[in-house]
């Protein structure tokens, strides 16, 4: 029996190009190479420009390359893996996930059931890809919990990710894909994005890592509120450029 090989991958995580996000895809390719990440896939808010620029650059850094986007849908946010397209922002939940499939991506749902952060509600997830059951950026580990028997009872693969937004926080938390090889793909160096899909979407994915301190989950919400209340009051003004301009959607 050919033995499976393992890939470690961060599926959440954001760029500078999220209005609440801080590092260059450049430097989150470096860290997540040398803490010893096989992949990052950069997520960021309803912008798929870096991530696209970071799944073409990923090899040149030992890593898989695997594009993605956190899209706003009405009802809360979806993660868009393996698209090269972002789908449309504001659409229901379950338009967007068939939107994903359609786009050759999977669609995972992050941080379910918490409102706070966008969660999407147990009524709308009538179908979906997988679940991130556990997102290290957690307070506590009630809601982790609550996605992992939700995931489990309608037996869905889990997903484990950092949803880091500064870079000491990329990795925390990630997923451990068990692909197994094949005659075209033998070896780990030969084993692409495509291939860790299929694997997640037979559910075979185990999590790894530990949850971000509190007092940095503090500061990450504390100074992504904080922007997105600035963006809130510039948006509406006249005359007086949007701050920051990344959550500007209209351009």
């Amino acid at each position: 029996m050919t033995s499976q090989i393992p890939f470690a991958i961060d599926f959440h995580v954001h760029s500078d190009d999220s209005y609440d996000g801080h590092e260059p895809i450049e430097l989150i390719l470096e860290h997540a190479a040398d803490i010893g990440l096989d992949g990052v896939v950069i997520t960021d808010h309803d912008e798929i420009g870096e991530s696209l620029r970071a799944a073409e650059l990923a090899p040149e850094y030992g890593l898989v390359g695997i594009p993605g986007v956190e899209v706003s849908t009405r009802h809360g946010h979806l993660l868009a893996i393996g698209v090269e397209q972002r789908p449309d922002p504001g659409q229901p939940f379950m338009q967007t996930v068939d939107t994903v499939r359609e786009l050759g991506g999977i669609a995972i749902v992050p941080h379910p059931f918490q409102r706070s952060r966008h969660g999407v509600r147990k009524r709308h997830i009538k179908d979906a890809d997988a679940i991130e059951t556990y997102n290290s950026m957690v307070f506590t580990g009630y809601r982790n919990r609550r996605a992992r028997t939700f995931a489990r009872r309608r037996d869905y693969p889990e997903i484990g990710a950092s949803d880091a937004h500064y870079l000491p926080n990329v990795g925390k938390a990630y997923t451990e894909i068990l692909v197994s090889p094949n005659a075209s793909n033998p070896t780990k160096a030969d084993i692409d994005g495509d291939d860790l899909v299929d694997a997640i979407l037979e559910g075979r994915t185990q999590i790894r890592g530990k949850r971000t301190p509190i007092h940095k989950s503090t500061v990450q919400y504390a100074k992504g509120a904080v922007r997105k209340s600035t963006y809130l009051l510039t948006s509406r003004a006249p005359l007086i450029p949007t701050v920051p301009a990344s959550m500007d959607r209209s351009r």
